[in-house]
């Protein structure tokens, strides 16, 4: 349960270090959309944007310049990664 709890916040950390590509801080525009590995990285990230747009109305989970298909497939990827997936789910409900 602690190396679980470490490794949880090792990644939240790890995760807030790196946000400096968060959506809607201007570095893509319609001229330069989000594309797939942007759309990953913006969902790994999804939770520190949430955060983080509390205090800075600017910030946003998902960027609305982006490529369309490519992005949302990419978000969503990593958003269900980070949930586990249902094979998570299953295995707690057999213990």
């Amino acid at each position: 349960m602690k190396r679980t709890l470490f490794i949880a916040l090792f990644l939240l950390l790890l995760a807030a270090s790196l946000s400096g590509c968060m959506p809607g801080d201007g570095k893509n525009t319609a001229a330069n959309p989000a594309g797939f590995f942007t759309g990953f990285w913006h969902g790994l990230i999804a939770i520190v944007s949430l955060i983080r747009g509390l205090f800075q109305p600017h910030i946003r989970i998902y960027e609305t310049a982006n490529s369309g298909w490519w992005y949302d497939l990419g978000f969503f990827l990593a958003i269900a990664g980070l949930g586990g997936g249902g094979g998570a789910a299953a295995r707690r409900s057999r213990r």
